[in-house]
């Protein structure tokens, strides 16, 4: 059901936006549950950006990171962080876009070609998730089964890295800071740098994604 007291909805229409749904369809490696995309973080393997994010919600418990990232199914890895939700950082809903924003860069980082092409083979056209309920980081489809309705602001952190991949010319997008937050922590360490740093770098503190009309 959409919110109908959400004011930052917003409405695509399915037949002029790449959405994302399945990830065995042509733009599925766009969805944190793809597989193919393992993440190292402080030396560490991860399977999928789904897992990362959501070990990002537990600093303080790295027993349970350790087991959502043991999952080989993404969709496991966030179903194992439920029972610890009351546990989740207090600051959690004012960060999590900024983690989310930070776990797509790592991904293009350290699958810059692969994740790199289907980011621009999507040309300018909206990316959107298409999902079942969650109208936050996706997009509803409504009963027309063309218009999707919700904030997508998954699918405007992928069109706000794929405009930063467009000038990415000396490649700079494979170097990515550590989020600049408190107790940004994997296994009770706090989470380096990814990659060696170049002569500038893509910022972790953007402008709000509602001032960015060149994605939008």
């Amino acid at each position: 059901m959409i919110s109908e007291t959400n004011k930052n909805l917003r409405e695509y229409l399915r037949s002029e936006s790449v959405v994302v749904h399945k990830t065995k369809e042509s733009f599925g490696g766009l969805s944190n549950m793809a597989a193919g995309f393992p993440l190292r973080i402080n030396g560490f393997r991860v399977p999928t950006s789904e897992a990362l994010y959501q070990a990002c919600r537990f600093p303080d418990l790295p027993d349970v990171q350790r087991e959502i990232i043991a999952q080989h199914s993404p969709m496991t890895a966030k179903m194992k962080g439920k029972p610890h939700r009351r546990a989740t950082r207090s600051d959690w809903d004012n960060v999590r876009h900024k983690v989310m924003r930070w776990c797509l860069r790592v991904k293009l980082a350290q699958h810059y070609k692969e994740f790199g092409r289907l980011l621009l083979a999507t040309k300018e056209k909206p990316i959107v998730e298409q999902s079942r309920k969650d109208e936050y980081w996706g997009a509803i489809l409504m009963q027309d089964g063309e218009t999707l309705m919700g904030e997508n602001v998954l699918g405007r952190l992928l069109m706000e890295l794929r405009e930063a991949l467009k000038k990415d010319t000396d490649e700079q997008l494979r170097f990515v800071p550590p989020l600049r937050i408190p107790n940004f922590t994997l296994y009770g360490e706090p989470i380096e740098a990814i990659g060696a740093p170049g002569a500038t770098t893509f910022s972790d503190e953007p402008q709000e994604l509602g001032e960015q009309p060149p994605l939008l």
